[in-house]
């Protein structure tokens, strides 16, 4: 191919297998003749950068080469680093460009407004200076909705997903969601014998918003009962669900596992803080509000752990380190072909290029007629015959 200047950013929180993606970028793009422009820090990257002041170049662009990734997919997180910006609803104009005038609108967010800034014409100003032909962007559904945006404005897009919650539309699999799912499961299993020593009920809190894929697959490989956003179980069915796998076990202990965003009937997610760039503010710890209830019904002692940070922290498994290096080569491809405004996904079980998500569209939830025993509070083990390797569908 012609000469091109790809650039390539990390958006949102980390997760294992990023820096597969950009060293595979990195390499492959040096082997075609391209030059590999890293974006640091996410969109903020393109919206605070100012090239007038080299310590801004400094901070926020680095030339990536096969010197300085060659070791980087050994490690988990983000070689790039990352951040929660949304350049279409800043709410503060950097600095430096104090007196500048911006798009902005006003955003009411349970009952606070705030005047927000579009930083479009900023990115799209910066990614011209820096001579850009095209921009790898990675991140789940809030990064890659600035990513379509972008794509409308005119700009050369290829996405990669990624996200420990697996809820990325037009893809069955997100890079982080295998090792996730893996460092849950041991960290189950490892627990079991201290709630099994003490006989009590074991509530695990684990990440999932807005859907319950990663609750619900840790459940599938630990064979433990869950809730999930998607579905308000009834509490006192699973009250006593809970205690009858208690008295069947002969070690006298049962398990439960939460989404973030689980509900039952008669209650709602609490939320608490300053909301983020893209609108979400934190969840108080449904698990410690569940086992609660628990104690109040039953008088049985419950042990709460929070399987969130730990499981997106360190190097990425094989099937994350498969998919990320793949899709970070399809990008590429792509790329090569002249073709934009694509996301790298799987579809029906095999790799493929789609769409990148319409964010109005909202993240991709778990089809409960297909994975969800809504009777037993269970994953759905029966009828996968034919099914994708992920059991579900983009």
């Amino acid at each position: 191919m012609s000469k091109r200047r790809i650039g390539i950013l990390t958006g949102g929180g980390d997760v294992p297998g990023l820096n597969s993606v950009i060293k595979s970028v990195t390499y492959r793009g040096y082997e075609l003749g391209a030059e590999v422009v890293g974006i640091r820090r996410g969109w903020e990257g393109l919206t605070h950068l100012n090239l007038d002041d080299p310590m801004s170049r400094s901070r926020y662009v680095i030339d990536l080469s096969r010197e300085n990734t060659r070791t980087i997919d050994r490690t988990g997180g983000t070689f790039l680093h990352s951040s929660r910006t949304n350049p279409a609803k800043m709410k503060k104009v950097p600095e430096f460009l104090a007196g500048s005038t911006f798009p902005s609108d006003t955003v009411t967010k349970d009952g606070v407004t705030n005047t927000v800034y579009d930083m479009s014409p900023q990115v799209l100003k910066n990614l011209e200076a820096l001579g850009l032909d095209y921009l790898v962007a990675i991140g789940g559904d809030d990064t890659l909705s600035y990513a379509a945006r972008l794509d409308k404005l005119g700009f050369k897009v290829v996405a990669i997903p990624k996200t420990m919650d697996n809820d990325v539309r037009n893809t069955e699999y997100c890079i982080g969601f295998s090792t996730a799912i893996s460092r849950a499961m041991d960290a189950i299993q490892r627990q079991r014998t201290t709630v099994g020593s003490h006989e009590r009920i074991g509530v695990f809190r684990i990440f999932g918003r807005d859907a319950g894929y990663t609750a619900l697959y840790t459940a599938y490989v630990t064979s433990v009962r869950c809730g999930i956003p998607e579905y308000k179980f009834d509490l006192e069915k699973m009250v006593q669900l809970l205690m009858d796998d208690k008295r069947k076990n002969p070690s006298n202990y049962s398990l439960v596992l939460l989404s973030e965003g689980a509900q039952w009937a008669g209650y709602q997610v609490v939320e608490y803080g300053e909301a983020d760039a893209y609108g979400h503010r934190k969840k108080l710890n449904v698990g410690e509000i569940f086992a609660d209830e628990i104690k109040k019904r039953t008088k049985e002692e419950t042990i709460v752990s929070d399987l969130t940070y730990d499981l997106r922290s360190g190097a990425p498994d094989f099937v994350d380190k498969l998919v990320a290096t793949t899709f970070g080569n399809m990008a590429l491809d792509t790329i090569i072909e002249g073709k934009s405004g694509l996301m790298t996904s799987i579809v029906n079980g095999s790799y493929a290029m789609s769409p990148i998500p319409d964010p109005k569209l909202g993240p991709r939830k778990v089809e409960l007629d297909l994975m969800y025993n809504t009777e037993r509070y269970r994953p759905n083990y029966a009828n996968k015959l034919g099914l994708p390797i992920f059991l579900t569908h983009a």
